[in-house]
């Protein structure tokens, strides 16, 4: 399996079975917002520029409520910060690629695209044009998630605003993180965050969003630094 097409081919068929939950939950972002208010084109765009769910949840809803543009885009880098390690650890497998490849591949480097070609690099490493495997796999969820967003513009505009689905927001963040309520090191950094940003909830710019996300990401390095000496 050395041509091009095979493995851009190898990463689509791979990713099939994780399409299954981005399909949801690109209706919820596009029925969001609209339900929020936004226009069809801003919604949109969100999911064409952005290309991440939870992040463009955070965006619809700082806007939404006010927040300024600096804590926005601050939330959003926050948010999506852990893209800056999914491309570290895939550095060493794309060395030879030029800096354009690399720059267009980070676009679709998303959290079920780095999983597999994380796993495929590895058992690959040798293996000539293996970056079509990214390739292959981060534009299927692009493509389909394109596509799961202008359906559910669509559903937000025609359904009623008396159903006001605006609640689907603190659910669609739960089914992000409920399953990390088994592990106890990661419920400790969940509790901390929730609680600094209920306690600080009324500072000015609705910064309180970023000090919980800080506190939450210095008490995660304190348990990763003591786990790791443990070790």
């Amino acid at each position: 399996m050395t041509s091009k097409t095979k493995i851009f081919n190898k990463g689509v068929l791979d990713v099939l079975p994780l399409l299954i939950p981005v399909v949801p939950f690109g209706l919820i972002i596009g029925v969001i917002g609209i339900e929020l208010g936004f226009s069809p084109v801003f919604v949109y765009a969100t999911s064409l520029i952005v290309f991440s769910g939870s992040a463009q949840i955070v965006l619809f809803q700082l806007i939404s409520g006010g927040a300024s543009p600096v804590i926005t885009l601050t939330s959003v880098g926050v948010t999506n910060s852990r893209h800056l390690l999914y491309g570290a650890v895939l550095s060493e497998y794309l060395e030879d690629l030029s800096t354009t490849w690399k720059a267009f591949l980070s676009y679709f480097l998303v959290d079920q695209s780095f999983a597999l070609s994380h796993r495929f690099f590895k058992k690959n490493t040798s293996l000539k044009n293996k970056h079509y495997y990214l390739l292959g796999s981060g534009f299927t969820l692009w493509f389909i998630w394109q596509i799961s967003t202008l359906i559910g513009i669509f559903l937000g505009s025609i359904v009623p605003e008396e159903l006001g689905l605006s609640f689907a927001i603190p659910l669609t963040f739960l089914s992000l993180i409920v399953h990390e309520f088994r592990k106890y090191d990661h419920l400790l950094v969940i509790f901390v965050s929730g609680f600094l940003a209920i306690l600080f909830y009324d500072i000015p710019f609705k910064a309180y969003i970023i000090a919980a996300s800080l506190a939450a990401l210095i008490v995660a390095s304190i348990i990763t630094n003591i786990k790791f000496k443990k070790k």
